[in-house]
């Protein structure tokens, strides 16, 4: 069954690790996160965008997937189906659909405006049990359509959010969705510690996961991050394999196209750089 990400948060807080949030864009993906968390035996979050969400056939559609893969494989350690950079209206038709998280992205609102929404969002999700992530301080790039230039957040704003009783906030410092460009100048660990000195106990998320060097990531879980963002590593990953795949002619053999073989081998990668990442945030044996 899918449970909130408040629990497997705050244990990861207080342990100084991170659970892992691994976007998901299919049944491929969903199934070798999956397997993978059990294997590692570790609590893992699948983040779903608005625009994978319509690519999936709607959230429906996602959080019935889910919930039978969980069961047909069996699947015994905390899972967490999270809508991610999700819109106000987003937020609610998850919550309908029977998602076990959200996430509220109001981080382009005035900061009156984003208090006001995530204020009735705490309110909606506190009496379901549902986990709500609540962002101040734009992230860098896009993510299927939502453009932010990065700006680092102000910790007071943070406190104003964080004050309202979300599960978890993402604080933009100076991260960025997609690959990092050479002239990163890295992550504002001061933005950071002044966040956390805010915030007290309430568990951060660090979007923009991929790419970012382990030390930075070791050193964000000390200053308070519990759950990373890692979606566009596992896309590269899965596209490299399956280029591969097709380049070595193997996807023919006489017999006509076999999507099953296809996507064999962009599901082992996708497996591998998830396996990678557990080890690296330190959720591996934590379920």
């Amino acid at each position: 069954m899918l449970v909130s990400a408040k629990e497997m948060l705050q244990k990861a807080k207080a342990g100084h690790y991170a659970v892992g949030q691994f976007n998901i864009n299919n049944l491929e993906w969903t199934k070798a996160i999956l397997l993978t968390a059990e294997e590692q035996r570790s609590p893992v979050i699948l983040g779903v965008s608005e625009g994978a969400g319509k690519y999936m056939c709607g959230y429906k559609t996602v959080a019935a997937m889910v919930k039978a893969m969980i069961e047909e494989l069996k699947i015994t350690v905390p899972v967490a189906l999270h809508l991610d950079h999700g819109s106000y209206d987003g937020c609610y038709r998850c919550i309908e659909a029977g998602f076990s998280s959200v996430m509220f992205d109001g981080s382009h609102y005035p900061i009156a405006e984003n208090v006001e929404k995530t204020r009735e969002l705490v309110r909606v999700c506190g009496e379901k049990g549902i986990s709500l992530e609540a962002e101040v301080g734009s992230i860098g790039g896009e993510e299927d359509g939502v453009v932010g230039m990065g700006e680092c957040a102000d910790p007071n704003e943070c406190k104003m959010i964080a004050d309202l009783g979300v599960t978890m906030l993402a604080a933009g410092i100076g991260n960025i969705h997609g690959k990092y460009p050479p002239n990163w100048p890295g992550l504002s660990f001061e933005t950071l510690a002044a966040v956390s000195e805010k915030v007290g106990d309430m568990p951060l998320v660090l979007h923009g996961g991929t790419g970012i060097p382990s030390d930075m990531i070791k050193k964000a879980i000390s200053l308070g991050v519990s759950k990373i963002n890692v979606n566009t590593e596992c896309q590269l990953s899965f596209a490299a394999a399956t280029r591969a795949y097709i380049e070595a002619g193997k996807d023919q053999q006489g017999k006509g196209f076999d999507p099953r073989k296809l996507l064999a081998p962009g599901f082992e990668a996708i497996k591998a750089t998830v396996k990678e990442k557990m080890e690296l945030f330190g959720s591996v044996g934590k379920a």
